[in-house]
């Protein structure tokens, strides 16, 4: 999967048996899917996982990894090695983040435009189009030049940014035991009361970055509207203006009190940092009115764009790192 700041790569094992505790099957809804590793990771526990994320790079995310199921993909591995096949042709992708930015080298950005061209030209059920698409988007993304988010690039070309650009068979998984799965590309206080679960797992996000922001480029590799850009990362023009509530200080508790509130969830598991808008005791505070909580914590270290510096446009350090590691806890309420 995607590099990905907030990633629960390391929570994963920790959040499947919080969850096989509640309910040892069912239905699982993760509200803010991301990359959709818990999700992939529920759904492979046999859990029914009903994503949503309002991105619609995590969406297809999403719909590859919690909705498609590897009985619908017997055509993707064909499809896969004719697009491998292709010659690079440089377009709007190239120009983009090859020459007016430094995300990729212009010999995988070409291949890029060639390759979504081509899957923009097919006529495929949507589960495998986001395959497909996935697999082109994990491709970039190993050959990337950045710290693993795409609000800057790196000074010095990075040593896999050389590497050829290889289309894989995403990790699609068979059908979930408890039936299959859903994904959604919706808001997520607005799409809250409206689905029924076992569990809802909420991990959203905790302060002012924003995820379209941090991964602009998989947003127009996926919807490939070829938008007009802004600064040194060619930032989509919308990024200034799709904004989240829960990337401003002022609307992030309310936000997800109306989740909490209205969702028809038995039990709900809260993942948030330490360095999020809301502090342990006032999530404490407001998931108590749902139930008893538990709080399990956990120390991680930062990622690593944390660890070196702040540095400016110019790649000039004009900052130092605060601390090296944060406190993720894990919020239980059974109901």
């Amino acid at each position: 999967m995607i590099k990905y700041l907030g990633s629960k790569r390391l929570l994963v094992p920790l959040l499947l048996e919080t969850v096989r505790g509640i309910a040892p099957s069912g239905t699982v809804v993760d509200l803010f899917s991301g990359t959709s590793r818990v999700g992939h990771a529920l759904k492979a526990a046999g859990y029914r996982v009903v994503a949503n994320d309002h991105n619609a790079y995590a969406a297809t995310l999403a719909r590859c990894y919690v909705e498609s199921d590897l009985e619908d993909m017997g055509a993707a591995p064909g499809l896969l090695a004719e697009l491998s096949r292709l010659p690079g042709s440089p377009g709007y992708f190239t120009e983009t983040f090859c020459r007016e930015s430094r995300f990729f080298q212009p010999k995988n950005g070409e291949r890029v435009d060639a390759i979504r061209e081509a899957i923009r030209a097919l006529s495929v059920p949507p589960g495998l189009e986001a395959v497909l698409l996935v697999s082109l988007m994990e491709a970039a993304d190993r050959v990337d030049s950045t710290t693993g988010v795409q609000m800057a690039y790196l000074k010095q070309w990075a040593p896999r940014s050389y590497n050829d650009l290889e289309l894989r068979m995403p990790a699609v998984l068979p059908r979930a035991a408890s039936g299959k799965g859903a994904a959604h590309q919706a808001d997520a206080v607005t799409l809250a009361g409206t689905l029924e679960a076992d569990v809802l797992y909420l991990d959203p996000p905790y302060n002012q970055h924003s995820y379209l922001g941090n991964y602009h480029a998989w947003e127009s590799l996926v919807t490939w509207d070829k938008p007009a850009v802004y600064g040194i990362a060619c930032k989509r023009m919308d990024v200034r203006e799709r904004g989240s509530a829960f990337n401003r200080r002022r609307t992030a508790f309310d936000a997800l009190a109306k989740i909490v509130r209205t969702t028809p969830a038995r039990a709900l598991v809260v993942s948030f940092s330490n360095e999020g808008y809301i502090d342990r005791d006032a999530m404490t505070a407001l998931l108590a009115e749902r139930g008893e909580v538990e709080v399990i914590t956990r120390d991680f270290k930062r990622y690593v764009g944390a660890q070196i510096g702040v540095h400016n446009p110019a790649g000039k350090r004009v900052g130092v790192v605060s601390h090296l590691r944060n406190e993720e806890h894990v919020f239980v309420v059974r109901g």
